[in-house]
Order: structure tokens, then C-alpha cells, then sequence
């Protein structure tokens, strides 16, 4: 009877293979940190834009202004400014949200509150969305289109 070589890894093949990984791991590590930063920033901008569009959208759909502001660094709020006078009356809905919940190290700073008006015009305004990895810039023109840039 013959015996069948055996089959299978040595331990010292094994323990190689796992230095190898983490090696490159180790390498890739750093790289992928600054990613998920990145990737935090634009969807923060993201978020923001649409956040803009919607409330443009409103506007027009409901035929009154729509204003948002940026009472801190990490908040925004958004009126439905039924009597468009420009300030938060009784019966006039309201959302605070904090871009914070979602992107922690995001902060954000605007030129100017942005209103949209029932026409789809807008006030024109930037939105700075930064963090450590830079900043991006969310411009609403005065026709009311929003757009991200750099």
C-alpha cells in the first residue's frame, strides 16, 4: 500500500502568509484614513446641496419663500416662510439639523442666509463645507441653481 503525500499548509507557511498581510496593511492603513475624511466632506456638500434644491423646490411648489440659515458651525435651519417677511412667525414650520449627526468633523459657514423665492429665484449665497482633508464650496446663484465647487 502506498501512502498519500499530506496535504495541507505548515505552520511556518501560515505565519508568512499573516506577516505578509499585515504588512500590507500597514501600508494601506494611512491611505484609506484620508479617504474616509474625503469621502465625509462630499457628503456632507452633498447633503447641503440637496438640502438647498428641496428647499428650492418648495419654494416653488408652495409659492413662498424658503430661508436657510446658519445660526452655528455645525447647524442650519430651514423656514417655510408662509408670510415671506423673513423671520419665524407663529404657524410657520421650522427644522433645525446638525450636519454633525452624520459627519462628525464636518463644519460649516455661510455668506448669508439663502433664500429661494416662490419663482425659484434665489437671494445668491456660498456655503463653505470644510474638514481636515479642505474645503468645498456650495454656490446658489440668483436663478436658483445650486452647485457644488471646490
Amino acid at each position: 500500500m502506498t501512502r498519500c503525500p499530506e496535504k495541507g499548509f505548515s505552520l511556518i507557511e501560515v505565519v508568512v502568509v499573516i506577516a505578509l498581510m499585515a504588512i500590507i496593511a500597514a501600508f494601506a492603513a494611512p491611505n484609506f484614513m484620508n479617504m474616509m475624511v474625503q469621502r465625509r466632506l462630499n457628503g456632507a456638500a452633498r447633503q447641503i446641496m440637496s438640502e438647498l434644491m428641496n428647499a428650492r423646490m418648495q419654494a416653488v411648489s408652495q409659492q413662498n419663500a424658503f430661508k436657510i440659515s446658519f445660526p452655528s458651525n455645525h447647524e442650519y435651519t430651514i423656514l417655510d416662510d408662509d408670510d415671506n417677511d423673513g423671520v419665524a412667525d407663529t404657524g410657520e414650520a421650522i427644522q433645525t439639523k446638525d450636519i454633525q449627526s452624520d459627519y462628525y468633523d464636518v463644519t460649516l459657514s455661510s455668506t448669508a442666509s439663502v433664500i429661494f423665492f416662490g419663482r425659484g429665484t434665489a437671494n445668491g449665497a456660498t456655503t463653505t463645507v470644510s474638514n481636515s482633508a479642505g474645503s468645498k464650496n456650495v454656490n446658489v446663484e440668483i436663478t436658483g441653481y445650486v452647485k457644488i465647487t471646490n
